[in-house]
């Protein structure tokens, strides 16, 4: 199952927003982001979190729509996010497409970035869409798909990931270790339409940014 979060980061979706809904099997707004679904006349299957953001505008037409509403308490241990990613894994997702996470509160970011590591997403394809740029972690293999020139940066989300090889980048990587405090794996540049990046062990942060 595919499902499609929708937050309310200041960063906001870009195109792919619409096509991923469209393609999507079930979506979720996490809080606020029900306002960005309702000023697109999307209603979600989904609305979570402590509804601290939510206007009752929205609320009403997705009452009205017939959305599941969870409402929490303010006074709580996860972040709306947080339960909104709960939810996608005990509704059997096999790839989440999370939007508008980014930007605002660098605490916010950072810990949404964090989260991409938990255990319960393992299994999961997991991909951040913020403007012309796509985050995924990567735990073994990952193949980027692009354009020639696109930017992709590679960041350990670990103290060491090793055994770092890659195809496809201007920069290649041949069984190498990077670390979390330096800075090697930023700005490798796309050779071809797919690069392909393998790693033995730690995990890894892929950021492509797209071709304007």
């Amino acid at each position: 199952m595919r499902i499609v979060i929708v937050a309310n980061a200041p960063v906001v979706a870009d195109h792919r927003l619409g096509a991923c809904i469209d393609d999507a099997d079930y979506l979720i707004a996490a809080d606020g982001g029900g306002v960005v679904l309702s000023g697109l006349g999307r209603a979600p299957h989904l609305l979570i979190g402590d509804l601290d953001s939510i206007d009752s505008q929205s609320l009403t037409f997705f009452e009205a729509s017939g959305t599941e509403v969870h409402r929490y308490p303010p006074e709580k241990d996860e972040t709306d996010l947080e339960l909104a990613l709960q939810a996608a894994v005990s509704r059997g997702a096999h790839t989440i497409d999370l939007f508008c996470v980014l930007g605002g509160r660098w605490d916010h970011t950072f810990a949404t970035i964090a989260m991409l590591s938990m255990p319960m997403l393992a299994d999961i394809r997991v991909r951040i869409y913020a403007e012309q740029q796509t985050i995924e972690l990567i735990r073994s293999t990952a193949i980027i798909h692009g354009q020639v020139g696109d930017v992709v940066s590679l960041l350990p989300m670990t103290p060491t990931v090793n055994g770092i090889t890659t195809t496809g980048l201007a920069y290649p990587l041949a069984d190498a270790t990077l670390f979390f405090e330096r800075s090697r794996g930023v700005s490798n540049v796309l050779t071809a339409t797919s690069a392909l990046v393998t790693i033995r062990d730690g995990l890894l942060l892929c950021v492509h940014n797209e071709s304007v």
